[in-house]
């Protein structure tokens, strides 16, 4: 530490060896620094508040139903991203800034100078901002503050309705994307349902619940074949021993009358005409029916043509009593029944076979059923979605147009400065003194690093390395003394100047400006 200080010492002699030219130097750069100061062009500053209003009474209101953007955030994004270069070129036409960038380089170095001097300065969470510009002429500065304004609250409502326009239009392209894809899903899980109609069964009922109700219709139809078949059984012990008689020959044999098989005949084109009116003529109930009718009328013919030839002189058309007939009419019918039972339980058999056949396939098909149902609901839920965000978008905008969710209010319009609001010439008369001194400072140590001189033995001693056997000090005499004081009072007197002279051109500006 002492060391330290012995150097700071040696360093403060060595530059008051310099102190006028150091004084004298001060007093140029003060001056210069003054008078340059002086000699700056004023500049004034207009500056206009505006007030965003984001507090609607339909934010509220409309909460669930349309869109609410952060209007805040957006704002303060705008207000940071205004001052842009197609900003500016707009603002230069609006405030009538051609006629003095006819070139293209005083256009560039305007567009520079408006790019620096515009300043939107916020004030916190409040949305109040700031709009302010500074320029040699106050009408200009306030034209441009005033196109600022205008850009400001342009730039918010065209933001706002561009950025509406693009998210309409962004929901409306992903709402025909997701119409053609679920179009597409649609016709994939028609197909399949086509294509395995017979195991999807109606869509109600599963390929289980199928076999269970077709095993069910099965068990039902041969168990009333088995009852009419035991019925059909007991007319026939009844009827047996029976013996018809016969009347005269018809010229036709299919013309006589044989009450067994006609009754049996007849039963059977009444349930053929029932069957008619519920299925088709490929349906095997109806094609097992007309069997049994073509084979009794093949039956009749033969039995007409065996009465033929026993005895031509006999009558042909079998007659029996009323209780005979009426019995072999019932039996016809319960032939007719057996016949329509049989062909149901083949039928029954044959659908439960290819279920069965069928039961490999399932796994696999019901997998591919689920994912083509789990793409549709994706498809239909997202579809769903963004038709109610359209709709919701819509009604944002509508809301935005019709209410004003925000709204831009100028609560002080662009002044029109009277008073220069730069440079601050009271301020910095001050400082080129300060510069000035340290200036002054600055010159004498460097001429005292640039013509070292030795001020004590100790200094001498360390620099040459060589023992100094001694040192003849200066003894001053009252006149060398008086020469000293009236250097140091002259020293003084030129640093006190010096502050008079920065002190009072600061007060003259002071005077100046106010």
């Amino acid at each position: 530490m002492e060391e330290l200080f012995s150097q700071i010492a040696g360093h403060v002699r060595g530059m008051w060896r310099f102190r006028w030219w150091g004084l004298a130097f001060a007093w140029i750069a003060g001056i210069t620094g003054g008078f340059v100061i002086y000699s700056m062009p004023d500049r004034y500053e207009s500056t206009a508040r505006i007030y965003v209003d984001t507090q609607s009474v339909l934010r509220p209101l409309m909460s669930g139903l349309a869109v609410q953007p952060n209007i805040d955030q957006q704002i303060a994004i705008l207000s940071r991203t205004l001052i842009t270069r197609p900003n500016v070129e707009k603002l230069i036409t609006m405030a009538d800034l051609d006629p003095g960038a006819r070139t293209p380089a005083q256009r560039e170095a305007l567009i520079a100078e408006l790019t620096r001097g515009l300043q939107i300065r916020g004030a916190g969470r409040n949305n109040l901002f700031t709009l302010a510009y500074q320029d040699a002429h106050p009408e200009r500065a306030q034209r441009i503050v005033q196109a600022l304004v205008s850009l400001f609250v342009e730039s918010g409502l065209v933001g706002k309705r561009q950025d509406s326009t693009s998210a309409r239009r962004f929901i409306d392209e992903q709402i025909a994307g997701y119409e053609q894809k679920l179009g597409e899903a649609e016709n994939r899980l028609k197909d399949f349902r086509l294509r395995n109609m017979a195991l999807l069964g109606d869509g109600g009922r599963d390929y289980v619940s199928q076999m269970a109700e077709l095993s069910a219709q099965l068990r039902q139809a041969e168990l009333e074949l088995k009852e009419a078949q035991n019925s059909r059984d007991s007319l026939k012990r009844q009827l047996v021993g029976e013996e018809p008689v016969l009347l005269a020959q018809p010229p036709n044999p299919l013309s006589v009358a044989l009450p067994e098989i006609d009754g049996r005949i007849d039963a059977l084109k009444k349930n053929l005409d029932g069957l008619l009116l519920r299925y088709t003529d490929e349906h095997p109930d109806i094609v097992g029916v007309r069997r049994v009718i073509a084979q009794l009328e093949e039956q009749k013919q033969k039995e007409v043509e065996a009465m033929r030839k026993v005895d031509t002189g006999a009558p042909w058309a079998p007659n029996a009593n009323p209780v005979v007939q009426q019995m072999k009419i019932s039996l016809a019918e319960a032939e007719a029944r057996v016949a329509s039972l049989e062909a149901r339980v083949a039928e029954f058999g044959s659908r439960l076979a290819q279920l069965r056949s069928s039961a490999e396939l399932l796994p696999k098909i019901e997998a591919e059923q689920t994912q083509l149902n789990r793409d549709y609901e994706v498809h239909k839920r997202n579809y769903e979605a963004l038709v109610a965000r359209r709709e919701s978008a819509n009604m944002s905008v509508e809301m935005t147009a019709q209410g004003g969710v925000t709204e831009f209010r100028v609560i002080d319009p662009p002044s029109l400065p009277n008073k220069p609001a730069a440079p601050n010439r009271a301020l910095l008369m001050p400082l080129a003194g300060l510069i000035g001194l340290g200036a002054g400072i600055a010159l004498a140590f460097l001429l005292s690093q640039l013509r070292p001189a030795f001020d004590n033995v100790r200094s001498l001693r360390e620099i040459i390395g060589l023992p100094v056997l001694g040192a003849v000090s200066l003894v001053a005499d009252p006149v060398l003394q008086k020469r000293r004081r009236r250097g140091l009072l002259a020293f003084g007197g030129g640093v006190a100047g010096f502050i008079v002279v920065v002190a009072g051109m600061t007060a003259m500006v002071q005077l100046l400006q106010g």
